[in-house]
Parts: C-alpha cells; structure tokens; sequence
C-alpha cells in the first residue's frame, strides 16, 4: 500500500482564484522553510505521485532524503500551496501552464527540473476514429486556458479543425476558423473531461486523468500528442528562492535517474514518457 496522504480539493479555476485561500492551512506553513524536516511534494495522483511514491519507497532512503507526498485533485491547490508554504514543492504541471498560472495569480512558481510528458489525446465511446466524428459533434476540452488551447492545438495538428494564425497558448473556440464538422466544444475542468465521455461524442483528455480514468493513450486516443519537440513536459516546481534545498536538489537528482525512467517506460508502456 502506498504511505501517501490523500488529499481531496475543491475544483477551481485558475483564472477566478482569490489567493487568500490556502491548501492545508496554517498549521503547514513551515513545510518549505524547515529543510531539516520532510520534503512535502504535492501532486496529481497518476501519474506524478506514483512516481513519486516508487521514489519515496525505492530511492529516497539511500540517497538521505524524508520525503512526504500529497495528492491533490485540482490544477490549482498544488501551485497555492507551494506558494504558501503549506508544501515544499510540487510536481503536476507543465511551463505554459505555469507561465499563465503565476501571470494570473502573483504566484512565484519556478520550475526545477522535467521530468515526463504526458501525451494529450482525443477519447471516444462513440467513434472508433476522428472521421468517424459526424457534423455537428460535441468535443469536451479542458477549461483552464492552457490546456484548452493545447486541446484546439491538438485538433488543428491532426486536420479536425483549422486555429487561425498565430494562436497561442491562450486559443479558445472564437480562434477556430475552419471548422468542417460544425464541431460543437463543451469546455469543462479538465478532471470532468473523462467522466464526460457517455455525454458527449468525443473529449480531449490530459494524460494524467486519462489513466486515471483507466484508458490507455498509446493504444485508446483517437488522436495523440507526438513527443517531438513538445513544450509540454511536467516538472519538479518550488517557490522562487527554493530551487537550491538540499531536498529538492536530491529529489531532482533522484526523478531524472536511470532507475526513474525504467520505472516509467515498464508501468506506463508509452502512456507517460520520460523527457530525460
């Protein structure tokens, strides 16, 4: 069984976030500044604590390091609570996210290291292929602006729709300027996107949700994220000013290990990449 405290969070939305509200209270503010202490790393479930958990059990204890792991369910809470200090890190999101996170919020988020990417892809009950999506047909994306942006981008790289251009990491619907299909988009918080799949013709899924979901992007999506030269890779984040912690150092060191990335490529068989 896994030693990680399980943590269940109220669905925000990035862009309507009072930062005033704290993850774990103020009982937990000292979790980043004591480096004697344990390294509390938030994450989303699958697959970040899980790689974080085979670190923890496998790795951690020789190379000296405590490490504590929290799951959060949101793409909010984790980056709030880093900011705060409730933890000490955190690991769940990628740099166009984060970028429009800290821009929106006056958080102070700064990357540490990549570690994976997890293929964004087109799910389905209802077709067994893109072509297949008849004229009028409604596709769940993400509602938080990176990830829906990345969803149309998705979409547009596989000839579904057409983004005008020079859309960016901020695209929306209005951006579409072909649209063959008549494509109807039902814009949801990512963790709803799987649950949406018996109500809608198609979704756009980040691959975390989508194995927590038990679907299997290498072999299940419709369409998916090529790996080449993507911008979307999820990494080991702190606080500004913390990136030199012995503990996250350590942890940094540990997460782009050898041992790591088998434990990635024999659990998630191309589902999640390592990017190291």
């Amino acid at each position: 069984m896994r030693n990680t405290a399980k943590i269940t969070t109220a669905v925000l939305a990035a862009g309507t976030l009072t930062f005033g509200l704290t993850a774990c209270g103020s009982s937990d503010s000292d979790a980043a500044s004591d480096t004697s202490g344990p390294l509390v790393v938030a994450a989303s479930p699958v697959p970040h604590a899980e790689i974080l958990t085979y670190v923890k059990d496998n790795l951690a204890k020789d190379a000296g390091l405590d490490l504590e792991v929290k799951e959060f369910t949101d793409y909010v809470t984790p980056n709030t609570a880093t900011e705060d200090g409730s933890v000490g890190a955190n690991y769940f999101q990628n740099q166009p996210y984060l970028d429009d996170f800290n821009k929106k919020n006056g958080t102070h988020i700064v990357p540490v290291v990549t570690v994976h990417l997890e293929p964004l892809g087109l799910y389905s009950n209802k077709v067994k292929s893109a072509d297949d999506l008849k004229s009028g047909a409604t596709v769940a994306v993400p509602n938080d602006s990176v990830n829906e942006a990345r969803a149309l981008k998705l979409l547009d790289a596989n000839g579904i729709i057409t983004l005008k251009d020079g859309a960016g990491n901020e695209a929306t619907p209005a951006d579409i300027v072909k649209n063959p299909k008549n494509l109807k988009f039902k814009e949801l918080e990512a963790a709803q996107t799987p649950r949406s799949l018996n109500d809608v013709d198609a979704a756009v899924i980040n691959g975390n949700y989508a194995i927590e979901a038990d679907l299997k992007p290498a072999e299940e999506a419709l369409v998916l994220e090529s790996a080449t030269d993507n911008p979307y890779g999820n990494f080991l984040a702190v606080k500004e000013g913390q990136e030199n912690d012995p503990r996250v150092k350590k942890l940094a060191k540990l997460l782009t290990s050898p041992e790591v990335k088998k434990f990635i490529e024999d659990k998630y068989a191309g589902s999640v990449i390592a990017s190291f």
